[in-house]
């Protein structure tokens, strides 16, 4: 007799829930998960009532919490950038019914959807007249690409046609919004005359990009931003900055960062950047600029199916208004402090202090390195301790895992350590 055969049906696994946490087709989809692992020979047929409570336990969302020992500050796996708590309280706010586009003084429709946190944005960068926020920074850079050159030319250097994550090309991104792209300059190397001359064959916009995701060294120059808003104002064409990762003022830990209030001083008709990086926000595109500029971007009408939430929109002001966010608090962490900390956990768990440089991640400051420290464990720790709830992702390497403190609140580290005791089987003295 087959014992697949003795796989409990859909109705007896679901019956056995008394006060379900998650919807019924949601319950009869965790029966089936349940019993297609049986199927596959995963788990003997006895196991699957036990598989099923726990997917059932598991509620409504199955996103698994990640404790980041990694080093990587914006860990794109691992959703980029951590909201501070004051963000995260403001989303769970906003979940209700809310002002997102009322005027609640005058009962009517608001003509400025998320004016708060466009006016948060404004006032943590006072080199911008306006700002206009959208879902990604990817929606944010295709808008505008429709907005100043849809029907037209938009002119970009060779050296700036940069592929995003997931295998996604600005090329191909642009070109979807009807712009033909004109590219300029050489892989290497870009000149004023390069943009003159497309510019003086009728181009609508110049794009300039900042390649966060990778450099180019030695025989190389580009041409800034004070050098092209002249070049584009002579022709009446739109100046538009990409500076991706999201910085709103110079920071000296990352020199070759660019930031939005020098693009606009130096002349950009609008910044554009992501607002889940080096801000440290939500999910977000954000658009800062001249009035006229952004007016014409949020009257364009591709601004309406790439807008954003009331959640995020939230979250956002919320970043910009908090007096600390972990983005920041991690890159500019102490590297003292870091030793104590590693110590305390390597003492704790049995490992090794090593030297361990983190990194900025999501694309940002490429070759930058944030020196600290991390305890060398056993490889073979890695995969269970990835497997746990909350899991714990550190990094692989020549045959060690590397736990890194940096991105890790300093209240989690005993949580942490209890984590590789766990899965060690063998606590060590506190």
């Amino acid at each position: 007799m087959d014992p697949r055969s003795s796989i409990p049906r859909t109705d007896e696994l679901v019956s056995l829930v008394d006060a379900p946490l998650i919807a019924p087709h949601a319950l009869k989809a965790a029966a089936r998960r349940a019993q297609e692992a049986a199927r596959r020979g995963e788990i003997a047929p006895g196991q699957v009532a036990a598989r099923f409570l726990e997917l059932a336990a598991a509620g409504p969302s199955t996103l698994t919490p990640v404790i980041n020992a990694t080093g990587v500050v914006v860990h794109t796996n691992v959703g980029r950038a951590p909201l501070a708590p004051e963000a995260a309280d403001a989303a769970l706010r906003a979940a209700g019914y809310v002002d997102v586009e009322m005027d609640l003084a005058g009962g009517v429709r608001s003509r400025e959807r998320g004016k708060q946190a466009t006016g948060a944005l404004l006032e943590a960068c006072p080199a911008a007249e306006d700002a206009l926020v959208v879902n990604n920074g990817a929606a944010a850079l295709l808008l505008a690409a429709a907005a100043f050159a849809e029907g037209g030319q938009l002119v970009i250097s060779r050296g700036e046609l940069i592929e995003i994550g997931a295998g996604f090309r600005l090329p191909e991104l642009i070109e979807s919004a009807r712009v033909d792209l004109v590219e300029v300059g050489a892989t290497n190397r870009t000149h004023e005359a390069d943009y003159e001359a497309a510019l003086a064959r009728g181009a609508s916009a110049v794009l300039k990009v900042h390649p966060s995701n990778y450099r180019v060294e030695g025989f190389a120059s580009a041409v800034g931003v004070d050098k092209l808003k002249p070049l584009a104002r002579a022709h009446g064409a739109a100046l538009i900055v990409d500076t991706g990762s999201g910085l709103l003022t110079p920071d000296p830990l990352l020199p070759d960062e660019p930031d939005a209030a020098t693009a606009l001083k130096a002349g950009a008709d609008v910044v554009l950047f992501s607002g889940d990086k080096l801000l440290g926000g939500p999910q977000a595109g954000v658009v800062l600029g001249t009035r006229e500029a952004v007016a014409r971007m949020r009257r364009h009408p591709l601004a309406r199916a790439v807008r954003i939430d009331k959640l995020r929109l939230a979250a956002l002001e919320a970043t910009l208004r908090a007096p600390h966010v972990p983005v920041a608090e991690y890159l500019h962490a102490d590297r003292e402090e870091l030793l104590a900390r590693t110590e305390r956990l390597a003492a704790r768990v049995g490992g090794e202090v090593v030297d361990h440089d983190g990194r900025v991640g999501g694309g940002g400051a490429p070759g930058v390195a944030l020196p600290g420290y991390a305890v060398r464990l056993p490889e073979v720790l890695a995969a269970p301790l990835r497997r746990r709830d909350p899991a714990v992702l550190g990094r692989v390497h020549g045959g060690h895992l590397l736990l890194d403190l940096r991105c890790v609140p300093p209240e989690r580290d005993a949580e942490l350590a209890a984590a590789v005791e766990a899965v060690r089987g063998t606590p060590r003295g506190r």
